[in-house]
């Protein structure tokens, strides 16, 4: 069966076309010019040239596949132009749906994020019945998914056979960007992170959440959504954790809130007026945190089988690969 997938060049993206190469399914990949496909290559994947931006790019490259995986978004925390985010993240994900209901599509996964939820401030565990409005999105990123999602569940309520999984946060190998998480892995791993904001967040090896997706076409239920998550960890424990893995000292220093959030307002101004560079306090990621982004996944648990391997392992496979691909200092 040949299955297509946008955003296979993305971190949990190439896990998925991974996952689906290992079940013999065909894999077809729709890849933008610019992109870095060398490792996909080495799964044995088609690739197709387009955009999820141009809708007859992605007809054509939906045509001969049964199943449709939709894992292209803009991913990042801080955007000099947020219109370019909701031209990908929104009109791209519908272009992308009504090619599938236009072509007659069997099976459609699409990966939302876990981001359409505000949190919560006292850290209890959301799921998927948990209520989330778009005006307690914090950022253009969590904003754009929402709206994003909204336009899937249009397009199912017209009858096209598609499924929702909203992974929490993944880590693992070959966040090549990396990933914001992904970056402060590296931080940590390049002594970066002297001190701490009181948070906490779920994660998830990389690998499940690729499962997961497979598990969704397999067992999931049209129209539902199934968070793809494992632990509810606080950022210190999660440092805690790193600094096991990789020997370092954790940050024990937990910063206040409303000055870091000053120096973020702050940051905002200089890199939007004068370096056009993203900041390094990023405004969106300081305001996100005055909310535990806390999950369970008992239903993709229950339902698909979703795997739930030791979020340590997977942080000890993901510092290995950010040592051996370059990303720590000299001296370090």
């Amino acid at each position: 069966m040949r299955v297509l997938i946008t955003g296979a060049t993305g971190f949990i993206g190439y896990h998925v076309a991974k996952t689906l190469r290992k079940k013999s399914l065909d894999v077809r990949a729709l890849v933008r010019t610019e992109s870095e496909i060398s490792e996909l290559k080495s799964l044995d994947v088609e690739m197709t040239v387009g955009d999820i931006r141009d809708a007859e790019s992605v007809k054509a490259a939906l045509k001969g596949c049964a199943q449709l995986y939709h894992l292209a978004a803009d991913y990042r925390l801080w955007v000099p132009d947020p219109d370019s985010m909701y031209e990908t993240n929104v009109q791209g994900t519908k272009n992308v749906m009504e090619a599938a209901q236009e072509l007659g599509i069997e099976k459609v996964i699409y990966t939302s994020s876990v981001g359409v939820w505000a949190g919560d401030t006292e850290g209890r565990a959301l799921n998927e019945e948990t209520p989330s409005e778009l005006n307690r999105m914090v950022g253009h990123y969590k904003q754009s998914k929402y709206l994003a999602e909204k336009e899937v569940y249009r397009f199912i309520e017209k009858g096209l056979p598609a499924i929702i999984v909203n992974p929490s946060t993944p880590v693992g190998p070959f966040d090549r960007k990396p990933t914001p998480t992904g970056q402060i892995i590296v931080d940590f791993m390049n002594g970066k992170i002297p001190a701490y904001l009181n948070t906490g967040l779920n994660f998830v090896d990389v690998a499940d959440v690729a499962e997961g997706h497979w598990l969704a076409s397999v067992h999931g239920r049209t129209g539902q959504r199934y968070i793809l998550g494992n632990e509810n960890m606080p950022l210190k424990a999660f440092f805690e954790t790193l600094a096991r893995t990789t020997g370092k000292r954790a940050p024990n220093i937990r910063l206040p809130y409303y000055p870091v959030l000053i120096l973020a307002y702050f940051n905002e101004v200089i890199s939007k007026w004068v370096t056009k560079r993203p900041p390094k306090i990023p405004l969106t990621g300081v305001r996100m945190a005055r909310r535990y982004m806390f999950f369970s996944s008992l239903k993709a648990v229950r339902e698909l089988k979703l795997p739930q391997h030791p979020i340590e392992t997977a942080l000890e496979n993901a510092v290995k690969w950010f040592a051996d691909n370059g990303y720590l200092d000299q001296n370090h």
